[in-house]
């Protein structure tokens, strides 16, 4: 099977790969605070020159933004990473031996500011990187079908997911050149980490034997599943987490898609305002609080969003 570079957002020297198992907890106390984004502040993200799509996924303790936009070249729409620093947008290329163009996804930023993602290649594979200090290094999980990156936190430790010759996907963590496999107990054929944070918790979703989704937390060896009470069965999902253990993702109710914020035990909905668009999801959470993620317009174009205090 061959995969490119738009599957959903959806290393170097490896000594070997251990499997993660443990028990499924479940968060209980939970409550649905719509309060929150009225005491913040949203400013709206896009990439000049986007062609409807901007999606912020990871912010650092600076403030820098990293994620993916479209753009038409030449007649042909392609994608491509962004950086966010200071007021100014760079664009971001994977610069390898054989990367297509077109073909990057920026998706996670650590303190130092190394950044994380994915790209295809000209025979369709996909495969992570790692940009530090303006070098491109690629990275591979050994004997697998595509491999993506998604986060990073300040001691340099890496998890995402990759898919097998099955087509099954699982996690993994990459830390000092060894990767470990991440595979919620039970979980059927999916398991997709997106966050780390420096205590090395990691945040992600994962099906269980039903294929219903939930979010998950992995911290100290114990998966805790993530479910936001009033939500549709199967559509929690956990996609950044902070120092302080703050998680943020998504979820579907009976009104829409939300962004949500788990801080302290409550789940507090993340809807931007009506006059900028329908269907909210947050990615990332630095550690003052500071949310980026994306929502939908009234014509279904992807915008980003910063949401700060």
């Amino acid at each position: 099977m061959k995969n490119n570079a738009k599957f959903y957002r959806k290393i170097i020297a490896v000594i070997g790969i251990a499997i993660l198992v443990a028990g499924i907890t479940r968060i209980s106390r939970a409550d649905d605070g719509r309060d929150f984004a009225d005491k913040s502040k949203f400013t709206k993200i896009d990439v000049p020159g986007a062609a409807g799509f901007t999606q912020p996924s990871g912010i650092n303790p600076q403030g820098d933004i990293v994620g993916t936009y479209e753009v038409v070249s030449n007649n042909t729409l392609i994608t491509r990473g962004f950086l966010l620093s200071n007021g100014t947008f760079t664009n971001i290329d994977v610069d390898l031996p054989g990367a297509m163009t077109g073909s990057t996804n920026a998706i996670g930023i650590n303190p130092p500011g190394d950044i994380v993602g994915y790209y295809a290649d000209t025979n369709f594979s996909t495969h992570g990187f790692l940009l530090r200090k303006g070098t491109f290094t690629k990275i591979d999980v050994p004997g697998v079908e595509a491999t993506a990156p998604q986060a990073i936190n300040p001691q340099g430790d890496i998890v995402g997911f990759y898919i097998d010759s099955s087509g099954n996907e699982h996690g993994f963590l990459l830390s000092e050149g060894r990767f470990t496999k991440i595979d919620v107990l039970g979980a059927a054929g999916f398991t997709d980490p997106f966050g780390i944070n420096p205590q090395g918790d990691i945040v992600g979703i994962y099906a269980d034997s039903s294929r219903n989704g939930h979010g998950f937390l992995l911290s100290r060896g114990t998966f805790t599943s993530i479910d936001v009470p009033g939500a549709l069965a199967g559509t929690t999902e956990a996609l950044g987490i902070n120092p302080k253990g703050d998680i943020v993702g998504g979820y579907i109710d009976n009104s829409g898609l939300h962004g949500l914020l788990l801080s302290k035990g409550r789940f507090t909905a993340i809807d931007v305002p009506a006059a900028f668009g329908i269907g909210t999801q947050a990615f990332g959470i630095s550690p003052q609080g500071d949310i980026v993620g994306s929502y939908f317009d009234g014509s279904f174009n992807t915008h980003g969003f910063l949401l700060s205090k």
